[in-house]
């Protein structure tokens, strides 16, 4: 797996012809007009970071400072109606707190909370138990076979992004990980596409959260949406509760429609 910058996996020659792994009733609508020669993860559309991660970190901080607080999977579940980690923390507090100086006690116990997190964050991460999401290997090895080149973009560092994306998928599957090390801004799926030298008319994004459906779509791209509770999203390609499925498994065959339609539907002469 690369650092910022391109690193190929495969020797150019070696690429089979755009629809060599299409499986027979499986083809895109337009394979011809719009080929799929890449794939960009966001990183927690690998695995449930919010569950298995921040929230596994957030009791270790809680419990580092002594505070009788612990998260469990429906308390944060109900949290993450909240977009902002810090939101999230202060809810929980002005929820357990009353008193004419609970604002005061909040604003210091959150600024502690979420510095403590940050700070063990790094180190416990690896170790938190985060599992690659059911289904998600069998669409990657379908991508490394077919010789498509993948990518993971996060806001996270590299210094635990990396070996977390090893351990999710493997070694040697991922050609390049875009982290907050290697860019400022919200611009890592365009980043992510000039290291794998493609337009985003060519790749298709799959990201974990509306936040990283809203940048992949700013990057132009057409985009599948792996959350939870799936529902309707005009912007997304497609929305799913995951990745496997025994009737419509999502796997490079599913994708390569996915991407094929989304260009039909979008491309300025089906205006």
């Amino acid at each position: 797996m690369g650092h910022s910058g391109r690193v190929s996996i495969h020797e150019e020659k070696t690429r089979p012809t755009v629809g060599q792994f299409w499986w027979l009733g499986d083809e895109p609508d337009d394979p011809a007009a719009c080929p799929l020669r890449a794939v960009i993860f966001d990183l927690d559309a690998l695995a449930d970071l919010d569950l298995d991660g921040h929230r596994v970190v957030y009791n270790a901080a809680f419990a580092a400072l002594g505070l009788s607080l612990h998260w469990s999977v429906e308390r944060y579940q109900q949290l993450l109606a909240l977009s902002d980690e810090r939101q999230r923390v202060t809810a929980e507090l002005r929820k357990r707190c009353v008193g004419t100086e609970c604002d005061v006690l909040v604003d210091l116990l959150v600024d502690e909370i979420c510095a403590t997190k940050e700070m063990m964050f790094e180190e416990i991460i690896l170790d938190a138990g985060v599992t690659p999401r059911p289904g998600l290997h069998d669409l990657v090895m379908d991508a490394f076979v077919a010789h498509i080149p993948v990518s993971v973009v996060t806001d996270g560092r590299r210094s635990w992004a990396e070996p977390l994306v090893r351990q999710l998928v493997g070694d040697g599957v991922v050609e390049s990980v875009v982290t907050a090390d290697d860019l400022i801004g919200p611009d890592k799926f365009s980043h992510a596409l000039g290291e794998l030298g493609v337009g985003s008319h060519d790749a298709l994004a799959i990201t974990g959260s509306t936040a990283g459906l809203r940048a992949a779509n700013a990057a132009g791209l057409a985009t599948v949406l792996i959350e939870t509770a799936a529902g309707g999203n005009r912007s997304a390609a497609a929305v799913r509760t995951g990745y496997a499925g025994v009737a419509d498994p999502l796997r490079l065959a599913s994708c390569r429609r996915l991407h094929a339609r989304w260009w039909d539907q979008h491309s300025p002469s089906a205006a």
